[in-house]
């Protein structure tokens, strides 16, 4: 049973990695959270792959300052912040026809930067 638990936090862990890769071009999927997430998943699964996780060119350092700090820098904030309402309008403007959907989508982007400004601010 312990190595079921293992292998489903490994791929539990994968899966929100990839998606947290994704999620940065796609500003409706939150990375930070899901590379967070990946990171609890592969503490409690694999030391190699959490390790490799927080030693990361790209994501590393942005893990280890949320868990020590338990925040972002704050260009980390304006940057998510401005391309997540960049990307939203400018598909609510061209590509999306639904009123509600556009609706939607406001609510989300509001709550995903209530979310972003709720963290704490690392300078």
């Amino acid at each position: 049973m312990k190595t079921f638990k293992k292998i489903l936090l490994i791929v539990i862990g994968w899966i929100s990695f990839a998606v947290g890769v994704v999620g940065i071009a796609l500003p409706l999927i939150p990375t930070t959270p899901l590379l967070l997430l990946a990171a609890a998943c592969f503490f409690r699964s694999s030391d190699r792959m959490y390790d490799w996780l927080l030693t990361n060119k790209y994501f590393g350092k942005y893990i280890r300052e949320y868990r020590e700090q338990r925040g972002i820098p704050l260009r980390a904030k304006w940057v998510g912040i401005s391309l997540l309402w960049v990307s939203i309008l400018s598909s609510i403007i061209f590509v999306v026809p639904l009123f509600y959907v556009k609706v939607l989508m406001i609510i989300i982007a509001t709550y995903f930067t209530w979310f972003i400004l709720r963290l704490n601010t690392i300078r």
